[in-house]
């Protein structure tokens, strides 16, 4: 079982709020390090509230936001990915 991690964000009222990290990756074609995260909560039809945020291994305590439509899709692309390959994974 894989151990979960997190990251610590100060908000914009000071208060420091831990969520989990799903994933984090590298786009080639945006030359960034993006993270994927939740808070662990849902919306009102019960999904997972997930978020994402460009990152800097260098600096873990800065998030940026992404900024353009095409970066999401890259982004959508990439999380399309790798849903696919958790559901064509056998579990025991």
């Amino acid at each position: 079982m894989n151990e979960k991690k997190y990251l610590k964000i100060i908000d914009n009222f000071g208060k420091e709020v831990s969520y989990e990290i799903l994933c984090a990756f590298w786009l080639e074609k945006t030359e960034k390090n993006y993270v994927v995260y939740t808070d662990e909560t849902t919306d009102d039809d019960g999904n997972l509230n997930v978020f994402a945020s460009i990152y800097y291994p260098q600096d873990n305590s800065k998030l940026e936001s992404i900024k353009t439509e095409e970066e999401w899709l890259e982004i959508e692309k990439r999380l399309k990915d790798i849903q696919q390959q958790y559901a064509n994974e056998e579990v025991f």
